[in-house]
């Protein structure tokens, strides 16, 4: 069966000249008379040619195609990170294909094949709530392609990575829920197999020590980021004999479906409960009463990834990342008070 593809052997047969030559004209080769230059791509464009990106890549053992992947669209935090990678990619000369795993552990492996049998340049990784074997990266590393990862870091791989200091953010958004006293503050945590996870949980717990509030397991849970869940230990927390008096949700929309059941139970935000999110995902100025958040630059993530990356693609000697720390970029962050913590009279500064 004839392909629907047109080849440079299509376009060297109705022009009755040789492959070599039509590939020297649509590669812009000086050595190509302008007349046949210009029958070739007049030619071209009318029968629809394009050029195989991935073939030429093969012979110049590069393809200017560099893979992202993330784990989920849900939040604006993702799409907000790949505007940032893609205006560093593209004014640099390479395209972007984005692979997105919906949290799944098997998506993310099959993608990972998929953008390696591309022969893409490097990728720039945030791993899914579910993974916790990290094979599928190291095979790329094994073959030469150079990863960064943001945001979701494995703590069992030396890779460059792009993250925000998780720890003191999550400190500061507990300390300002003390500092409008509040002392019974629940914490819904996200998946333990997350670094980030354990590193925000880890700031709540510092500042209840700091200001001597004891720790109580009995208001914190961790949960796998679905909105099902936060709805079921939302509702636990709110029927406790004593029920929390604020909550510090490891996201944002962690957070918002908290709020709405919060509300659903005829409680007000703050007064009975203030709420404080992470990432200022754009639907946290939109609910009401708006979300007092921790805002991360996502799109400088984005870009400080792609412009790790292409300090790697362009490094003359491959980085042995077996034998020297990777570097790790880490940026600020910045709370973002609105009308969920809102109390008047009752903010401190720490």
């Amino acid at each position: 069966m004839k392909s629907k593809y047109t080849t440079i052997i299509d376009i060297a047969r109705q022009l009755n000249i040789s492959k070599s030559t039509v590939s020297r004209a649509l590669t812009g080769h000086p050595n190509v008379k302008e007349h046949t230059r210009k029958a070739v791509l007049e030619l071209a464009a009318t029968m629809e040619y394009q050029r195989n990106s991935l073939a030429l890549g093969f012979s110049k053992h590069t393809t200017n195609t560099i893979g992202i992947m993330v784990p989920e669209f849900m939040s604006t935090y993702f799409p907000s990170v790949i505007v940032g990678v893609q205006d560093v990619m593209q004014a640099a000369g390479y395209n972007v294909v984005i692979c997105q795993q919906n949290e799944s552990y098997e998506s993310e492996v099959s993608n990972m094949k998929l953008l390696l049998s591309y022969c893409v340049d490097g990728i720039i990784v945030s791993h899914t709530k579910e993974t916790r074997n990290f094979d599928h990266f190291t095979l790329a590393q094994r073959r030469g392609v150079p990863l960064v990862f943001f945001n979701r870091v494995p703590d069992d791989m030396n890779v460059p990575n792009v993250v925000v200091n998780d720890y003191e953010a999550a400190f500061q958004a507990v300390e300002h829920l003390i500092g409008i006293g509040r002392k019974r503050i629940a914490h819904l945590a996200g998946p333990e197999s997350l670094v980030n996870t354990r590193l925000r949980r880890q700031g709540y717990l510092d500042a209840l020590k700091k200001h001597g509030i004891p720790y109580n397991p009995d208001l914190v849970l961790s949960y796998d980021l679905t909105t099902e869940k936060v709805k079921i230990y939302m509702k636990h927390f709110l029927d406790l004999e004593t029920p929390p008096d604020a909550l510090f949700a490891i996201n944002d929309p962690t957070a918002i479906a908290a709020m709405e059941v919060v509300k659903a139970k005829g409680l007000r935000i703050p007064e009975d409960i203030a709420v404080v999110g992470f990432s200022n995902d754009f639907s946290a100025q939109l609910v009401y009463p708006g979300l007092t958040t921790v805002a991360q630059p996502t799109a400088d993530i984005g870009r400080t990834a792609a412009e790790m990356l292409l300090t790697e693609l362009k490094a003359k000697v491959k980085n042995d990342y077996s034998i020297k720390k990777a570097p790790t970029v880490q940026l600020p962050t910045k709370l973002i008070i609105r009308e969920s913590t809102m109390v008047k009279g009752k903010v401190k500064k720490h």
